[in-house]
């Protein structure tokens, strides 16, 4: 789970209470402050982080802190803080500061680091660095926005984010951003009723900006109660190079399932917007969606259900390449399924209101 340290340190003095009871409300991880003091009042809930400014010599005794970081510009400073339980604060602006915050990162339980450059390079190196290390690595991030690029470097970002806030909203906007992880979907087995070939429509081909697993796709279906997990093009094709980043998913109507239990209609989805990737053990995570390629193609009808009882539909392009995955990411070409077959599927519970879910009556057929 990322977690966010708010740096109090240059908040002025008139929002100092109210960023202060903003990080203890919002749960964030840590207050950082130059004067203990400024920590002594916060609960357990926050862990107290007592930055000291450079070339300050540590507090006797550390009463009232959990966590002392010092700055420090070589490695003698970062093998002095080995076994203290302390942490390391490192500015990265050349290659030899760079190998030591990778040498921090490896060897102390908490690492700081600020890079005066904007490429994220460097971070890229120390988290490659760090990766198998017990510490956790804290990235200075200048506001919320930069804050959502380091999460998602490397696909694994640093391990937290410290924010100077400007306000007690820049807090909250940390933590809800911090906490935006894609929960797992609960996946069940589908059976197959009927397959029945549906004439010409409409379909949608979700092409994304990242590259889907063998047993990742996106979770469609013609009701809000029911989705069928549609394979993306990852697996070789005849006659054509694979698309590790398209899904052929469905007639316009379908919806998909994104982030936040959100649905959208496959006809709604635009350049930049987002949907959910789900895999055979229901793993989540958001993708960006590059382009949504709507074409008139012939189409077919799959009718399930699921141990429940609840029926599910989807209706695809009818050709043999568009594919749904089965138990265990088995890929199934949907013009080969039989009564009988069994596919990966999402049953929900809740009606959809303009893609929200919502406990009302609503009956689909």
């Amino acid at each position: 789970m990322k977690f966010a340290w708010i740096d109090v340190r240059q908040v002025p003095e008139h929002q100092l209470e109210g960023v202060v009871d903003a990080a203890v409300h919002a749960r964030a991880r840590a207050v950082v402050a130059a004067d203990a003091a400024v920590l002594a009042t916060l609960p357990p809930t926050v862990k107290r982080v007592l930055l000291l400014p450079d070339g300050t010599p540590p507090p006797e005794g550390e009463h009232g802190v959990d966590v002392v970081t010092q700055v420090v510009h070589d490695e003698d400073g970062v093998h002095a803080l080995r076994g203290t339980g302390r942490a390391a604060f490192v500015e990265v602006r050349d290659d030899r500061t760079l190998r030591l915050a990778c040498l921090a990162a490896v060897e102390l339980p908490h690492t700081v680091v600020s890079f005066t450059d904007p490429t994220k390079i460097p971070l890229e190196i120390v988290i490659a660095a760090a990766d198998r290390a017990s510490g956790e690595l804290i990235c200075v991030c200048a506001d919320v926005e930069e804050a959502g690029i380091v999460v998602d470097v490397l696909e694994h970002g640093s391990d937290g984010i410290m924010l100077a806030p400007r306000g007690a909203e820049d807090v909250f906007a940390a933590v809800r951003l911090l906490e935006a992880s894609t929960p797992p979907v609960q996946l069940t087995t589908l059976t197959v009723d009927s397959v029945e070939h549906s004439g010409l429509g409409d379909r949608v081909c979700v092409d994304t900006c990242t590259h889907f697993e063998e047993d990742e796709g996106i979770l469609v279906g013609s009701f809000s109660t029911g989705f069928i997990l549609c394979c993306s093009e990852t697996h070789p094709l005849p006659y054509m190079p694979t698309r590790p980043f398209r899904v052929n998913a469905g007639a316009l109507h379908s919806y998909v399932l994104g982030a936040d239990n959100r649905t959208n209609y496959l006809s709604e989805l635009r350049s930049g917007g987002s949907v959910l990737a789900v895999n055979a053990e229901g793993r989540t995570r958001k993708v960006v969606v590059g382009r949504a390629k709507l074409e008139s193609r012939p189409l077919l009808t799959i009718t399930a259900h699921s141990p429940e009882g609840v029926v599910v539909t989807l209706i695809v392009q009818d050709d043999w390449h568009v594919r749904v995955l089965g138990p265990g990411g088995k890929v199934r070409n949907v013009t080969e399924l039989q009564r009988g077959d069994e596919l990966l599927g999402h049953v929900a519970t809740d009606q959809r209101h303009v893609g929200y879910p919502i406990g009302e009556f609503c009956k689909e057929s």
